[in-house]
């Protein structure tokens, strides 16, 4: 069956994108300077993932307030509320308060520091 295999986020200052994933995350961050282009590498231990890539953002950043129009990923941790806060704290911003996924765990959608949105889910199966 046909997966999802890698992800690219688009930036306008690329660098400032890879230290918040970075710092984030503890994302692995690798340039390819001949392609001007960062692998990101988002193994810890052995749980299941993607890996993806960091690029320049070829037109302007989406607008505050617009739809999301593009793929959206959701990233595992193990505490929305921690993520969360850290995230605005790195300058990112709020998309979609915290809410529960009854029976499955919490969601909470950030803005990055460049308007591109992502996911943090929380398993918890209590979730009401």
């Amino acid at each position: 069956m046909p997966r999802v295999a890698h992800f690219e986020i688009h930036a306008s200052e690329p660098e400032k994108l890879v230290a918040f994933y970075t710092e984030l995350f503890a994302w692995k961050m690798q340039h390819l300077a001949h392609i001007d282009y960062w692998l990101i590498d988002t193994t810890h231990g052995d749980e299941p993932g993607i890996n993806g890539g960091l690029l320049k953002r070829q037109g302007p950043k989406p607008a505050d307030g617009q739809a999301v129009n593009a793929h959206m990923c959701t990233v595992n941790v193990p505490s929305v509320d921690a993520y969360f806060a850290h995230a605005q704290k790195l300058g990112g911003s709020v998309a979609l308060p915290k809410m529960a996924i009854p029976g499955v765990g919490w969601v909470a959608y950030v803005k990055d520091p460049d308007g591109n949105i992502f996911g943090l889910h929380q398993a918890d199966p209590a979730a009401k």
